[in-house]
């Protein structure tokens, strides 16, 4: 057997071509989305991560804002640049680059920011709303797996869904979002991590398993039932080389599987733009009200 490949690239694609003709209208409308950035310090990755951000709304025409600050800010300044984008109206969307310099405290810029306007998803107030099952702004990393999943035909509802990790940024919103009576989800969703004993119990089981613990190879052939999909969500380095938590034998064993490089990555990305969007939409279905 050799796995379907869930091309997050191709699909992050199509994505940014629609988005492309939603901002038209919303711009013939006289609404230009506008997506806001604030990054503190010279972390070079974060930097980069942030440009890449902004070359993303260039090319499907959201507007882009963004703060760059220096590493000796206090906390007092960084909420003042937070503020200054919660009540810009032309920025219907942002976010604070994390991690962020010591000693400044991540928490406390995060809670600052408005959540209607919170980009990633992550406001207490937004991962509440996924617990209700509410209308917000979905994590876009949990977001776009399952729109990849869905996208590939892979069978979710009803079927076992396990989740290896159990972080802030995918983990937990991931395994709410599946268990969710919603299209593309409804499964049965069991959440491990590296501590569980005997891990490739739980992974023989799956349907669906979805790697993101950031440790490379950790899913390995033996552990994958024939015919499940595989998503490696999670990623670490090897000097410049990129490495996912699935070995690249499972592609021998499982019927769909994220490639190590343009699966999950670009998903995470269109679904920041289709967040930004969304914003843009509330604002403009409000001045019409």
């Amino acid at each position: 057997m050799s796995a379907v490949v869930l091309d997050g690239e191709a699909l992050a694609k199509k994505i940014k071509a629609e988005l492309t003709e939603e901002v038209a209208r919303l711009s013939r409308k006289g609404v230009t989305p506008g997506l806001g950035t604030i990054l503190v310090g010279d972390d070079v990755p974060s930097a980069r991560y942030v440009a890449m951000k902004h070359e993303d709304c260039a090319s499907v025409g959201i507007a882009s804002f963004h703060e760059e600050l220096p590493a000796s800010i206090s906390q007092r300044e960084l909420a003042d640049a937070i503020d200054r984008f919660n009540v810009n109206p032309a920025v219907d969307a942002f976010l604070v680059q994390i991690p962020l310099p010591a000693p400044l405290d991540e928490e406390q810029a995060l809670l600052r920011v408005e959540p209607d306007k919170d980009v990633d998803g992550l406001h207490p107030v937004n991962l509440g709303r996924l617990v209700m099952g509410a209308r917000g702004p979905v994590p876009c990393t949990p977001a776009g797996i399952v729109e990849l999943l869905s996208a590939y035909g892979v069978p979710v509802e009803g079927r076992n869904v396990v989740i290896i990790g159990r972080g802030l940024t995918i983990g937990r919103p991931l395994a709410l979002l599946m268990a969710l009576k919603r299209p593309g989800c409804n499964a049965a969703v069991t959440v491990v991590h590296t501590g569980v004993a005997d891990l490739g119990a739980y992974l023989r089981r799956a349907d669906v398993i979805i790697a993101a613990a950031g440790r490379a190879g950790l899913v390995q052939p033996n552990m994958v039932k024939p015919g499940a999909a595989v998503v490696g969500a999670g990623v670490s380095w090897e000097g410049r080389k990129l490495l996912s938590d699935v070995d690249e034998g499972v592609a021998e064993v499982a019927g769909f599987l994220t490639p190590r490089i343009g699966g999950v990555g670009p998903m995470t990305r269109a679904m920041l733009l289709k967040n930004a969007v969304a914003a843009a939409r509330r604002r403009a279905k409000d001045a019409t009200a």
